[in-house]
């Protein structure tokens, strides 16, 4: 892999991060870092899951000479939403409203 290619990682996974929040429902208290990196993670697990199961399409998109496959990106997309969600639970579970001292949650 070039450097190119790490840029394009870097920049893909954060698309697939932030459109992750965007499609899910309420706010998630997640920083903008955690969100690039499960989309990162989100991007190599999805080109997996879809070679693995052969989820490929005809329908692609050419960006700068790479040609990304719609099915894929929606594969990622997917497996984003639900790494954005359960992060979103973790860091709700583990953080310490101000209401707690006052004896009830939101």
């Amino acid at each position: 892999m070039h450097l190119h290619d790490y840029v394009a990682a870097i920049v893909f996974g954060a698309v697939i991060g932030i459109v992750a929040r965007i499609l899910l429902p309420g706010r998630q208290p997640i920083g903008l870092i955690l969100t690039v990196l499960i989309g990162m993670g989100a991007a190599v697990a999805g080109t997996w899951a879809a070679d693995r199961w052969d989820l490929h399409s005809d329908k692609h998109l050419t960006v700068s000479g790479h040609t990304y496959d719609w099915l894929v990106i929606a594969v990622q997309v997917g497996i984003a939403i639900v790494g954005v969600g359960v992060a979103a639970l973790l860091a709700r579970a583990f953080s310490s409203d101000d209401d707690d001292r006052y004896g009830y949650r939101r």
